[in-house]
C-alpha cells in the first residue's frame, strides 16, 4: 500500500494532466450540438463535387424559411377579428329613446311631423346596432374580415368597414335625417343620441390571437417528398433552386435521424474521439516542444482553461444567434498564449480550437478558413505585446485581413456583390475592437494563475521600482554591475532570438540577495577595509553562495514572478567560489569541493544560460590590465569554455552554435566598454 501511494505521488503530476484531459473532453463534448453531421459538403451555386447521390430513405422536402414567412404572412393578412357583442345595450338604447323622444321634441311640431321624427331615430338605432358600435378606435384595414360572438357562439360575420366607430354616429344621424327630410333637427337628435348611444362591441385580442394560433399551426412545413433511391443530385450538377432545397432536406433529415435515441451513445462517442484525439495532440505538441510548459500543471491547466472558454463563449453565441459568430475575438487565443508562452504554441493552439469550434458553427468551412488565417496573420504582426501602437496596428490588420477574406468568399459563392451582407463587416470590426481586450485580460491571467507577460517585464524592467531603489541605495556596485550585466545580457539573446526583455529583468534582480551583507562583495567596498580578512575561507564561501538564497527570499516577499526568480536560482548554477576555495586548500589539506560551490540548479533555458555567461565575463572583466582586443578574445573564451567544460549548460537547451553567437557578441561589448582613448594634455 505504501509503494502504490508512493507512486501515485511520484506520478501527481500526470494524473492531474489525465483528469484534466478527460474533464475538458467531456466539457467541450457536453457543449457541441446534439445532431449528427451531414456527410457531404455543398454549397448554393457551386457544382456537386461528389458522385450521384440517391435519397438514402424516404423523406419529406421542406418549405424554404422565405416560403413559411410567406404564408405566415398571408394568413396574418387574412386573419379574422372577433368582437364580443353585449345584445342589452340595444335594447336600452331603444327603451331610452322612447322614454326621451317627447323632451326634445316641442308641443308645437304637428303629429305627423313628430311621428317622422320618431321613425327617423328608430332606422338611427336600427342601423348603428346592425352590426354594433365600437368602444374603442382600432387601427385595422376596413376590409378586414369580422366575427361577432353572442357568448362565444358566432352571430354575424362581414367585414371591419361595417362596425360602427364612435365619430361615425353623427354621419350616421345626418343620413338617417336627410333620408326622412327633417336635417333641421339634427341638434336635437345629435344631443339626445350623444347621450343614448352606448358601444356593444369590444374586441376579443385572445381569442383572435389564438385562433390566428391555431391556423399557423395548420402550416405545413414540407411540399412533397422524395422516396427512397430516386436520384437527388447527379455529379457535376449545379446545386440551386429546387434541388438545394432538396439537399437542406436530406441534411436536416438525416442529422435528426443519426441523432436517434439509438444512436444516441455511437455518435456520442464519435464525438468524444474527435475532441480526445484534438487535446492529445496538443498535449503531445506541449510534450516534445514546450515541455517546460508541460511539466508545469498551471500553465497547461491554462491553456485547457482558455480553449474550454473560447467554444463555451462560441456555443453561447450560437446558441443565441448564429450570425453573430463573427463578433467573438477568436484572436485573442493567439494573442494571450503569444504573450505568456511563444507564437508557434499560440498559433498550434489557435488552429485546433478553430477545428473544435467547426463542429459547432454553421459554414464551417468559411468560418475555419476565415479563423485559421485571422490567426497566423495576429502570429505575424503583433510583436512587443506590451506596446499599446503596435497591438492597434495589428488589430487593423487582422480586421482587414477579415473582411478581405470575406468579400472573396461571397464573390465566389454568389458570383456578384448584390447579395453581400455588409452588416457582417460590422460584426467583424467589433470583433477587433474586442481583441483589445486583450490587455486587461492578460493582467487579469497574470494574477489567477501567477503567470508573467512581457508586458509585467516591461514593468519590473523600471530601474526606479521599490526593489531596484533599495538595490542601488544599499549596494550601488551590486546595482552598477547588474545593470552591465543586463546590458550584455540584452544584446547576447537579441542575437540568438531568446527572450530579450526576460533576460533583461532576470539580469537586473540576479543579485539582490547581496543587500542582505553588501560589503562582503568587492564591487561593494569603497573603504578599503575586506571583511573578509577576519573569517575563515569556509565562513566567506558561505557568505558569498548563500547571496543566492537570500536572492530567493527577498524575491518571494516582493513578489517577483518564478521566471525572474530562476534567474537568481540559476545565475552561478553549481559553479565553485574559486578563491576561497584555492585558499581553503592552501590552508589545509583535506576540503569538500561542494562546501564552497553554489547549490544550484544549472540554467535550464537559453535565457538563464545566457546570464550565467554575461554576469561571469562582467565580474571578471574589472580584473582586466591594459585591455586589448586580444586579451579580450582570450579573456571571453577562457571563461564560457571553463562553464563548458563544468556542464553548466548541459540541462539548457542552447547549441554551440549560439554559445558562439553570443561570444562575439561579448567580445564586442567588451571591447567597446574597453575601448582606448588618447591621453588628452594637462
Amino acid at each position: 500500500m505504501k509503494d502504490f501511494i508512493n507512486k501515485l505521488y511520484r506520478n501527481h503530476s500526470l494524473i492531474y494532466k489525465g483528469l484534466l484531459f478527460i474533464s475538458t473532453t467531456f466539457l467541450i463534448v457536453y457543449l457541441f450540438p446534439k445532431s449528427g453531421k451531414f456527410k457531404y459538403n455543398f454549397e448554393k451555386g457551386k457544382p456537386w463535387q461528389s458522385e450521384n447521390l440517391y435519397a438514402p430513405f424516404d423523406f419529406a422536402i421542406k418549405k424554404t424559411d422565405e416560403e413559411i414567412t410567406s404564408e405566415k404572412e398571408v394568413l396574418t393578412n387574412n386573419s379574422v377579428l372577433y368582437f364580443n357583442l353585449d345584445n342589452t345595450v340595444e335594447v336600452k338604447v331603444k327603451s331610452e329613446y322612447k322614454n326621451q323622444f317627447k323632451n326634445i321634441i316641442s308641443d308645437s311640431i304637428s303629429r305627423t311631423v313628430s311621428k317622422k321624427l320618431y321613425k327617423a331615430g328608430e332606422a338611427i338605432i336600427s342601423e348603428l346596432y346592425l352590426f354594433g358600435v365600437l368602444g374603442e378606435d382600432y387601427d385595422f384595414s376596413d376590409n378586414k374580415a369580422i366575427v361577432l360572438l353572442d357568448g362565444r357562439v358566432k352571430k354575424e360575420d362581414g367585414f371591419f368597414s361595417h362596425l360602427i366607430k364612435q365619430d361615425a354616429v353623427s354621419k350616421v344621424i345626418d343620413n338617417s335625417l336627410n333620408k326622412y327630410g327633417l336635417i333641421q333637427y339634427k341638434t336635437n337628435f345629435t344631443s339626445l343620441f350623444f347621450d343614448l348611444v352606448e358601444p356593444n362591441l369590444a374586441f376579443d385580442k385572445s381569442f383572435t390571437a389564438k385562433v390566428l394560433e391555431e391556423e399557423v399551426g395548420k402550416i405545413a412545413y414540407a411540399r412533397g417528398s422524395i422516396a427512397k433511391e430516386t436520384l437527388i443530385v447527379s455529379k457535376g450538377e449545379v446545386v440551386e433552386g429546387d434541388t438545394y432545397q432538396k439537399l437542406k432536406s436530406l441534411q436536416s433529415e438525416y442529422e435528426s435521424q443519426v441523432w436517434s435515441e439509438s444512436n444516441y451513445i455511437w455518435v456520442l462517442f464519435a464525438y468524444t474521439l474527435l475532441v480526445a484525439l484534438t487535446l492529445l495532440m496538443l498535449l503531445l505538441f506541449l510534450r516534445k516542444y514546450r515541455l517546460s510548459v508541460f511539466e508545469d500543471n498551471t500553465k497547461v491547466t491554462f491553456i485547457f482553461f482558455n480553449i474550454s472558454l473560447l467554444i463555451f463563449i462560441t456555443t453561447l453565441v450560437v446558441n443565441y444567434n448564429s450570425k453573430y459568430i463573427y463578433v467573438v475575438p477568436i484572436c485573442i487565443l493567439p494573442l494571450v498564449f503569444k504573450a505568456f508562452f511563444d507564437a508557434r504554441l499560440g498559433l498550434f493552439a489557435h488552429v485546433l480550437t478553430v477545428l473544435l469550434i467547426g463542429f459547432i458553427v454553421p459554414n464551417s468551412y468559411e468560418y475555419m478558413f476565415l479563423q485559421i488565417i485571422a490567426g497566423i496573420v495576429t502570429m505575424l504582426t503583433v510583436s512587443e505585446l506590451y506596446k499599446r501602437a503596435n497591438l492597434f496596428i495589428s488589430v487593423g490588420q487582422i480586421t482587414l485581413i477579415y473582411i478581405i477574406a470575406y468579400f472573396a468568399f461571397v464573390v465566389i459563392h454568389e458570383g456578384s456583390l448584390k447579395t453581400i451582407k455588409w452588416e457582417i463587416f460590422i460584426w467583424f470590426i467589433l470583433s477587433g475592437l474586442a481583441t483589445l481586450f486583450v490587455q486587461p485580460l492578460i493582467y487579469v491571467y497574470e494574477k489567477l494563475f501567477g503567470l508573467v507577460s512581457d508586458v509585467s517585464l516591461l514593468e519590473l524592467s523600471d530601474t526606479n521600482s521599490k526593489l531596484l531603489k533599495e538595490l542601488s541605495n544599499k549596494s550601488p556596485g551590486t546595482f552598477h554591475h547588474s545593470l552591465n550585466v543586463a546590458n550584455l545580457a540584452e544584446a547576447s539573446a537579441s542575437e540568438i532570438g531568446a527572450n530579450a526583455m526576460l533576460v533583461r529583468v532576470g539580469a537586473l534582480y540576479h543579485d539582490i540577495g547581496k543587500m542582505k551583507n553588501p560589503t562582503y562583495f568587492t564591487e561593494n567596498q569603497s573603504t578599503g577595509i575586506n571583511p573578509h580578512d577576519e573569517l575563515s575561507s569556509r565562513e566567506s564561501a558561505r557568505i558569498i553562495t548563500n547571496h543566492v538564497i537570500n536572492g530567493i527570499e527577498i524575491a518571494r516577499k516582493n513578489n517577483l514572478p518564478d521566471r525572474v526568480i530562476d534567474f537568481i536560482r540559476t545565475h552561478h548554477g553549481t559553479s565553485v567560489v574559486y578563491y576561497f576555495y584555492m585558499q581553503a586548500k592552501n590552508d589545509f589539506e583535506d576540503v569538500d569541493k561542494l562546501d564552497f560551490s553554489y547549490p544550484g540548479p544549472k540554467p535550464f533555458s537559453k535565457e538563464t544560460a545566457i546570464l550565467m555567461m554575461c554576469d561571469s565575463i562582467e565580474a571578471a572583466s574589472k580584473s582586466l590590465k591594459e585591455p586589448t582586443s586580444t586579451k579580450i578574445d582570450a579573456f571571453v573564451e577562457t571563461i564560457i569554455n571553463k562553464q563548458i567544460e563544468e556542464g553548466q549548460f548541459l540541462n539548457a537547451n542552447i547549441t554551440f552554435k549560439e554559445i558562439e553567437s553570443i561570444k562575439k557578441v561579448l567580445k564586442h561589448k567588451l571591447a567597446n566598454i574597453y575601448h582606448l582613448r588618447i591621453e588628452y594634455p594637462e
